[in-house]
């Protein structure tokens, strides 16, 4: 059915057609990360962030002016009305009058399926609480493809936090529609939750569940390393039990394949030490542009600008 007037809620919502279409669309729209574009003149994006974000935010406002868009919107929801108690609904219902379509992140789960439900104009969730991420994951999978040329048949260790990392679980379920052997690695209280792994398990997705790095370490592909997050724990008693629980560094990726990278959807703390930086393996910050590509690709599809 295409994306064309589509929210972008949760990455199982869409098939695996639909997925290899955006990242055909990204690698031909590569080039105007340069050259610019008028694809999407006219066009106005509307921005909602009630979390603090530099990537996303930035990313999605960049794609839309390299296509020839326009962007509002606000990165703090102290200078908007919400500060003055409007709703979320509201909101949405307001802020569709001045765009085409909203990207939203908020700290409630369920947040972006509610203002797509309010909205009248495509919504774009760039992150819902702990639950997901969709652009995020559509990115990292990109990156993969561009970077190791296939998706099918890699082995990938997903590490840290799997719990509260949202971008994990919309990875984890993105990548159920390849040919993948997944490696979840945490510690025992960050295990992936029993809700993704059941959903894994019955979509028919090879993986298993590890706390040591090294185990992997020598089988992988990719390693993708999310930090973990503070502000996520209901307990920071629990946090200062796992914080620092694993470090990549140089020495550590001498048991790694010469053609392993490593991604992290940023930012990082001290999970990857910064000398990794200068290695073969690293991709964090190649990531960062491909965001912009894959972002460029899914605002295009979903205003109809390209097929």
């Amino acid at each position: 059915m295409g994306l064309k007037g589509r929210d972008i809620v949760s990455v199982t919502d869409f098939s695996k057609e639909d997925v290899d279409s955006i990242m055909r669309t990204a690698k031909k729209l590569e080039p105007l990360t340069k050259e610019g574009s008028d694809l999407l003149k006219g066009k106005v994006l509307g921005t909602l962030f009630f979390e603090p974000s530099t990537r996303t935010r930035l990313s999605f406002e960049t794609a839309m002016i390299r296509l020839g868009g326009s962007v509002i919107g606000f990165a703090e929801p102290g200078t908007s009305s919400i500060a003055k108690g409007e709703t979320l609904a509201d909101t949405v219902r307001v802020v569709e009058n001045y765009a085409d379509i909203l990207v939203i992140r908020h700290p409630l789960e369920g947040s972006s399926r509610l203002a797509a439900d309010y909205s009248s104009i495509p919504v774009i969730n760039a992150g819902a609480g702990s639950e997901e991420h969709p652009t995020q994951a559509f990115l990292d999978l990109y990156t993969m493809w561009r970077e190791l040329g296939k998706v099918d048949g890699l082995n990938i260790a997903i590490v840290g936090d799997l719990k509260y990392g949202r971008t994990v679980h919309s990875l984890a379920y993105l990548l159920s529609k390849y040919r993948v052997n997944l490696f979840f690695v945490s510690p025992p209280t960050l295990r992936i939750r029993e809700e993704v792994s059941g959903d894994l398990r019955k979509l028919g997705t090879k993986f298993e569940e590890r706390t040591d790095i090294k185990e992997v370490l020598p089988m992988i592909d990719v390693l993708y390393l999310t930090r973990i997050q503070k502000e996520r724990f209901p307990d920071l008693a629990e946090y200062e039990k796992v914080k620092g629980y694993y470090r990549i560094t140089t020495e550590l990726l001498k048991e790694a394949k010469g053609n392993m990278i490593i991604l992290h959807p940023l930012p990082r703390l001290d999970e990857i030490d910064v000398a990794v930086d200068a290695t073969p393996h690293a991709r964090y910050f190649k990531q960062v542009f491909y965001g912009v590509v894959t972002r460029m690709a899914i605002l295009a599809l979903v205003l109809g600008a390209v097929d």
